[in-house]
């Protein structure tokens, strides 16, 4: 069965266990499916694998199915291959081998796996997980009672949310997504509203060959006594492309860069410059003076903020104090306080604080969440540990803030930052600093990847 080519404006869809089924309803072809997947993974396996002993852990539905099948082919390539259903694996079988394909369970398992396949998967040396490791929730990415570390696994059609969310994520190995002749078409039917983030998602701006530094956005951040978190702001907000960036001072200070501008007139006397469309409030205030000066901005009106750390922690239980504010990016302590704990399910619980304050939440980890009050929603993967250090937040507020400035919607300019953000990150290795990550955002703006994605829309 040839599989039609992948739709651009679906082809970093994740789709949850119900999507997925309902897009196995509308294709209709069940067996053709099924058949393609097990051919999938055993192609994988063919290609990652030398001949071993193999022993395939087969559920009873169409998990198991597919793992049918993929022993049917390695069987014909030459390996010595077993097929053990719940009732016939014994833990012997299991230690025996040299390579377990986990189709036991999918990842639209609704119950904690039963002791009896916990000791199972975990006498498996080497695993190969069928859509996910068994155990494994495919909307969450949380563990119903156990799951197994996989090195590798095989899903299809489209990503779960659940391979990209932590725990999740770490348990499945290398994710390899097979196409099997699902028609593409049943997205039109789905409609799916979480991605993961990727260049696909946004376009970044374009400066005009006529324009001047005005017109390339002006970004204004808050800086209280301690200054180092607004100058990693600005520091970010230059380097993504803001024309002009201004750090508000309470107080004269050194500056570090030569053309960041300092003011240290009041706030209502910045606020009457109505070219300062765009503000980063938060870092380094302090939870009075943020909170403050979040509320004069807002009732200034008509300006883009990005809300930040102690702007976050001022409305702390209160998210209605943030309406008005195009983005916040909350780490999951800043979170908590603001909405309630996120819980197990990371991705609804962003959604449900965007509809709450109204402005487009960025919930900051390994797994960052990125959610708009119409529903959309992005996970990044592409962020690596190097980033868990102290300021990198800063840069972030400032990096959307300069998206932001230069006419980016707020969903699409925190998508691009956090992704940008990631990459910087990857590009700078062990031992980053939050001020590393500045200078090379230029250098990412213009990778391939993202020059060919905006002149294939232009």
């Amino acid at each position: 069965m040839p599989d039609a080519p992948m739709r651009e404006d679906f082809i970093n869809a994740l789709l949850t266990p119900l999507e997925m089924g309902r897009a196995d309803a509308l294709a209709g072809n069940v067996a053709e499916l099924m058949e393609a997947a097990g051919r999938a993974v055993a192609r994988v396996i063919l290609q990652r694998y030398r001949p071993c002993r193999v022993l395939v852990l087969a559920g009873p539905g169409n998990n198991g199915g597919d793992g049918r099948v993929a022993a049917r082919y390695l069987a014909q390539a030459g390996w010595p291959v077993r097929v053990a259903g719940l009732a016939e694996a014994t833990y012997e079988d299991v230690r025996r081998a040299e390579l377990v394909i986990d189709a036991l369970f999918g990842a639209g398992l609704s119950r904690d796996i039963p002791a009896t396949v916990v000791a199972l998967l975990q006498a498996a040396r080497r695993i190969v997980a069928v859509d996910v490791p068994s155990g494994l929730d495919g909307g969450t990415g949380q563990i119903r009672g156990y799951a197994p570390q996989a090195e590798l696994t095989v899903t299809f059609f489209r990503k779960k949310p659940g391979h990209l969310l932590y725990p999740g994520r770490g348990l499945c190995g290398e994710v390899v997504l097979r196409q099997i002749g699902m028609p593409e078409h049943v997205l039109d039917d789905i409609r799916p509203r979480a991605y993961e983030n990727g260049p696909g998602l946004f376009t970044l701006p374009a400066r005009d060959v006529t324009g001047h530094k005005y017109a390339a956005g002006d970004v204004t951040v808050l800086c209280g006594t301690l200054p180092g978190a607004a100058r990693l702001a600005c520091a970010a907000a230059r380097r993504a492309g803001a024309g002009m960036v201004t750090l508000a001072a309470e107080m004269p200070m050194a500056l570090p860069e030569a053309g960041l501008i300092l003011r240290t007139d009041s706030l209502e006397s910045l606020l009457q410059d109505q070219r300062r469309q765009c503000w980063v409030v938060g870092p380094g205030l302090g939870v009075a003076q943020a909170g403050a000066k979040l509320a004069a901005l807002l009732a200034a009106g008509g300006r883009k903020i990005v809300a930040d750390a102690d702007a976050l922690t001022a409305c702390a239980g209160a998210p209605g104090l943030l309406r008005g504010v195009a983005v916040i990016t909350p780490h999951a302590a800043e979170f908590t306080r603001v909405f309630g704990t996120a819980g197990p399910d990371k991705l609804a619980a962003t959604r449900r604080a965007a509809t709450l304050c109204g402005a487009v939440v960025v919930l900051k980890g390994a797994d960052t969440v990125i959610a708009s009050p119409d529903g959309r929603a992005a996970i990044n993967a592409n962020a690596p540990p190097y980033l868990a250090t102290g300021g990198t937040g800063d840069v972030l507020a400032g990096l959307i803030a300069a998206l932001l400035a230069q006419g980016m919607a707020p969903y699409e300019a925190a998508c691009a930052g956090v992704w940008l953000h990631g990459a910087a990150a990857n590009q700078a290795g062990p031992g980053l600093l939050a001020e590393d990550l500045p200078p090379l955002i230029p250098g990412v703006m213009a990778s391939p990847l993202l020059r060919r994605r905006n002149h294939s829309l232009q």
